[in-house]
């Protein structure tokens, strides 16, 4: 660190993970960035990248092999799946690293191959890589050197579920998420499924029974039931730019209600800052979160007896991806955690 300023790099900046970061970031007291990388863009000032940070003071994009990282304290990899296993496995040893993709997140090596397509680059860092659901990792996340940043859907999914499963309140065996995603979950290259002709008046559904999300989601819920869950997950893609709505199916564990799962959920992020569980009868939207590092979720009875209906909101570009980056990097570098992520959200 120079002084009190903790100089950053993001790798793979010009993307809408890399965006958030830079807006974010740019309002944080204790935060330089000094390196803004972009092959494509690579030359560029950061005002022609991000119009909208007009009036933040960012240097040039720059290639990843320009930068000096004698002069990088900390790093944020934007890159995609696939690419950072490489990209991080060169930078040098004193870096502490957050990584946005999902090339760190399943700590089966043979899961990753499966889902993936190829094995993994770089096992030797997968080893000591920390799977960064703040909430839930805090104190694993604190002491990490490389943190993998949750994906959207399962930061949406596995906040609520996690304390209902360590508790026993629902069945492990039987759960459903039917979760709803703006487009910029689909990344900013330009794709045919992307376009606003495809998306705008209609929703459809995307990875039926194969979206990568999936053993992610899995892999943190059957740690917290202490043994194997598959869950069915089925994403959709709404005419929107951010959000993510999550409504989860459960059926109740015996002698379980719906008023134990939400004082439960109250109970256990009682103290957290970002999380809320609403009271009974009150419903989450994805524009009470939009812009914010906020999770909102509540739980209300089937019509089903002995099922309960679980529903999670987040922007999926801030908590869902890079306010949670941010999140995990005040708590790696002991600044207060809610350290400019501290904005209410966007209305209307």
């Amino acid at each position: 660190m120079t002084g009190n300023k903790l100089r950053v790099a993001i790798l793979g900046a010009s993307g809408y993970t890399g965006a958030e970061l830079v807006r974010l970031l740019s309002r944080h007291p204790h935060v330089t960035i000094v390196a803004l990388t972009a092959d494509r863009q690579a030359g560029k000032p950061a005002s022609e990248v991000f119009p909208q940070l007009v009036l933040a003071d960012l240097p040039n994009l720059t290639r990843i092999d320009e930068v000096d990282w004698s002069a990088v304290d900390f790093v944020f990899c934007c890159l995609p799946h696939g690419l950072t296993q490489e990209a991080v496995a060169k930078l040098p040893g004193h870096l502490r690293i957050v990584d946005l993709s999902a090339d760190f997140r399943l700590t089966d090596l043979d899961a990753y191959a499966t889902w993936y397509g190829h094995a993994h680059r770089a096992p030797e860092l997968q080893q000591e890589a920390v799977y960064g659901l703040t909430e839930v990792n805090r104190d694993k996340v604190r002491k990490a050197r490389l943190v993998a940043n949750p994906g959207c859907y399962p930061t949406a999914a596995q906040l609520p579920l996690i304390p209902l499963l360590e508790a026993g309140l629902i069945v492990a065996d039987d759960i459903i998420i039917d979760a709803k995603s703006g487009v910029t979950g689909a990344g900013r290259d330009a794709k045919q499924g992307s376009l606003y002709s495809e998306v705008t008046e209609g929703i459809h559904a995307y990875g039926i029974a194969s979206h990568r999300h999936a053993p992610e989601i899995e892999q943190g819920l059957s740690e917290a039931a202490g043994k194997p869950v598959i869950v069915n997950f089925t994403p959709h893609l709404m005419p929107m730019s951010r959000g993510i709505l999550s409504t989860i199916y459960v059926k109740l564990a015996p002698g379980a209600t719906v008023d134990k799962l939400r004082a439960m959920l109250s109970e256990r992020y009682k103290g957290e800052y970002f999380v809320r569980v609403l009271p009974n009868g009150a419903a989450p939207a994805t524009r009470h979160v939009r812009g914010s590092n906020f999770v909102l979720m509540s739980v209300h009875a089937d019509r089903v007896p002995g099922r309960a209906i679980l529903m999670s909101v987040e922007d999926n570009l801030v908590k869902g991806a890079s306010g949670q980056a941010v999140q995990n990097m005040n708590v790696m570098a002991g600044f207060p955690e809610e350290t400019a992520l501290e904005q209410l959200p966007l209305f209307p």
